[in-house]
């Protein structure tokens, strides 16, 4: 009976630890606000690749605001500090967050970058970055807007947090664009901080300052999503040309309304579902491409009931 008695308790402190080590494969997915659907399908995509492997579990967290650095550098602190087994995270700076990054390369703790990079001095301290190519998705985004109204005139630019790297990349390259390829004068850009509600009163005020505007750019979901409203409060939906990103509900209805005359749509469930994969191939010692193109696809009116807009609308 002794005998049994300890074999069943050897059993069970063999299933107990085997549990406890599938519980440690933590994957930390930090964003920078779960406050839009964007970020939300980057959940949905993390834990679909999550509960498809074995031994592992993606959390979801993000800070308060995309301005909310110090809430965020937290949440990649507190990660370290539970000893995860990787993070994903999308930083809101390019800067900031490097010294929480660089807490879990000395923890030996894989980071895998999504939509927003970090600044060179921090290029240590992540194995991989998945993204859009936000300067090419600026410049699809400025033809676009230059093949519907021409290449004079005034435009104006809808921007959300100064100095995130996807900000950088995405407005730079609208504004290079345009600048190379037209004579078109530029309002802007204007930070609403990705508010909604900020960017529907800073294009209310654009819109009324400058009666004349042909074109409008609303650089990411909640940018867009005002602009749009501002759009039809002012009775200038489908006057003034307008160009959005990324690609939730909301803003399926101002393309299909005419509000709007296409969206630049990035895969965030590929950004979530390839992180968090991407940060299991390090964990298995795999090697991973150092930088992985998430895609991005221009939907308008004509093709936004195709499979092609089906796979990224959300």
């Amino acid at each position: 009976m002794k005998q049994l008695l300890s074999t069943l308790i050897a059993a069970t402190l063999v299933a107990a630890s085997s549990l406890a080590m599938a519980a440690d494969k933590e994957i930390a997915v930090i964003v920078k606000t779960t406050n839009s659907d964007f970020w939300q399908n980057v959940k949905k995509g993390s834990n679909d690749a999550a509960s498809k492997a074995k031994g592992y579990t993606a959390t979801f967290q993000g800070a308060a605001s995309d301005t909310d650095l110090a809430g965020q550098v937290a949440l990649v602190e507190n990660a370290v500090n539970r000893k995860v087994a990787g993070i994903v995270l999308a930083p809101s700076d390019p800067d900031a967050l490097i010294p929480a990054m660089k807490k879990a390369w000395e923890a030996k703790i894989p980071v895998v970058l999504i939509d927003s990079a970090a600044s060179d001095a921090g290029k240590a301290y992540y194995q991989s970055f998945l993204a859009t190519d936000n300067k090419a998705a600026g410049e699809m985004s400025a033809k676009t807007l230059i093949d519907k109204i021409g290449t004079t005139g005034k435009i104006a630019i809808m921007s959300y947090t100064a100095g995130s790297g996807s900000e950088i990349g995405r407005v730079g390259g609208f504004t290079d664009y345009i600048k190379k390829h037209s004579k078109l004068q530029i309002v802007g850009p204007f930070y609403s901080n990705s508010q909604m509600g900020t960017a529907l009163n800073q294009t209310t005020d654009v819109l009324a300052a400058n009666p004349d505007l042909k074109g409008i750019f609303g650089a990411n979901e909640p940018t867009a999503i005002g602009m749009g409203r501002a759009l039809v409060q002012a009775g200038k939906a489908g006057k003034v040309v307008a160009i959005g990103f990324d690609g939730n509900a909301d803003l399926q209805g101002f393309v299909k309304d005419g509000t709007i005359e296409a969206i630049a749509v990035q895969s965030a469930y590929e950004m979530g579902n390839l992180g968090v994969k991407t940060v299991m191939e390090l964990v298995e010692g795999k090697k991973v491409p150092a930088f992985r193109d998430t895609g991005v696809l221009m939907v308008n009116k004509k093709n936004i009931d195709s499979p092609a807009a089906k796979n990224v609308l959300y």
